[in-house]
């Protein structure tokens, strides 16, 4: 891995900028803030399982602190990209996806410089921030309308299981966005999906790990891409209907589909109280992207299209305890008439299903699993 060092004359906390003082929690403990002015260290994944795929005009950067452990992925556009966003379940946290809902004229320019996915829960969203400081760097300081940096982005909650409060930082979001390149994008527990689980509908002793994937896919001179975070409620289930990965019982290690244990009671012994209310930590993170020109309507259709079919890989899905989201991004390089916005939408929504299954094929065993 590269290291990246970190630097900063103070600990944000609060949106307070406090001086660092003696007897405050070392990086990793409890308590402890994932900032560079604690020497945390942002970490550049090399090597290891990764999507080799060809679209030139999209860039992808992971960081990751591995004292949380926890991370940010990023997705850049050069040129800027429009994207519509669809947003699920019962507690999505983003930042900046507002503006996207209104859509765009005809002759509008793109807006989006990037979108942001990361760890940390609701702390994770400082790492857009980097990110776009990162940018007024790069475009020296300029404060014209059309440089002005637009990143949006989603969290998802990657506490469970750990200690300490380590979350992506503005640090960490600027490390991600000087890591970004073409053609590579990291699979299995790494990014945003370094600690994520699925599978934990009756509790955490049967949720299992998980990670980020992706899949690709050129027709004639369209491309398809579609990147997934899965941190899921349920579980994933295989091209067969058999659940692969979640939902794995803690004794005998066999995995069952969520739905038959409901019909037959299956679980009910191991619930302390008859009605549980499943861990309120779940979220499902996707962005679809494409070259094809899309009008605001079409691409908001694509992100609908695509997060609905997740249902098939995600059992269940957009649950009130997962807060799902997805981003539709195009960068309008080409006009394919025969291909056409349905299937652009086909190909994203068979796509999507092959980024969720990656993930899970090249996430890190559990622990207690090594």
């Amino acid at each position: 891995m590269v290291i990246v060092k970190l630097t900063a004359a103070g600990v944000i906390a609060a949106g307070l900028l406090l001086a660092p003082q003696d007897g405050a929690p070392k990086k990793g403990e409890r308590g402890a803030t994932s900032s560079g002015a604690q020497g945390l260290a942002a970490k550049i994944p090399a090597g290891g399982p990764a999507l080799e795929f060809d679209f030139p005009s999209l860039e992808i950067g992971v960081a990751e602190y591995d004292e949380g452990p926890t991370g940010v992925t990023l997705f850049s556009f050069p040129k800027k990209a429009y994207v519509a966003v669809d947003a699920r379940g019962g507690g999505p946290c983003t930042i900046l996806t507002e503006a996207l809902k209104y859509g765009w004229s005809d002759g509008d320019p793109p807006l989006v410089d990037a979108i942001c996915f990361a760890g940390g829960s609701c702390y994770g969203l400082e790492a857009a921030s980097g990110v776009m400081a990162g940018l007024l760097e790069r475009r020296k300081g300029s404060n014209r309308w059309n440089e002005i940096a637009y990143v949006p982005g989603a969290i998802v909650f990657d506490f469970g299981g750990r200690e300490n409060a380590v979350h992506p930082d503005r640090e960490l979001g600027l490390a991600a966005l000087a890591a970004a390149k073409t053609g590579r994008f990291p699979l299995g527990s790494r990014g945003a999906g370094r600690f994520v689980h699925v599978g934990s509908f009756f509790g955490p002793r049967f949720m299992e790990r998980s990670g980020q994937g992706g899949a690709f896919r050129q027709i004639g001179p369209t491309r398809v891409a579609v990147f997934v975070v899965v941190n899921a409620l349920g579980a994933v289930i295989g091209r067969d209907g058999v659940v692969v990965r979640g939902n794995r019982d803690p004794k005998s290690g066999a995995r069952t589909s969520i739905e038959t244990d409901l019909r037959t009671g299956a679980r009910r012994s191991e619930w302390s109280d008859p009605t549980p209310a499943p861990p309120r930590r779940n979220t499902t993170l996707a962005l679809v992207v494409t070259n094809q020109r899309l009008s605001f309507a079409a691409l908001q259709r694509l992100a609908i299209q695509t997060n609905t079919s997740l249902a098939r890989a995600l059992q269940p899905f957009h649950t009130p305890w997962d807060g799902d989201v997805l981003f539709a991004a195009s960068t309008a390089e080409v006009v394919d008439p025969e291909l056409g916005e349905l299937g652009v939408a086909m190909a994203a929504g068979d796509l999507a299903w092959d980024a969720v299954l990656a993930a899970e094929r090249h996430a890190d065993p559990d622990p207690e699993k090594r």
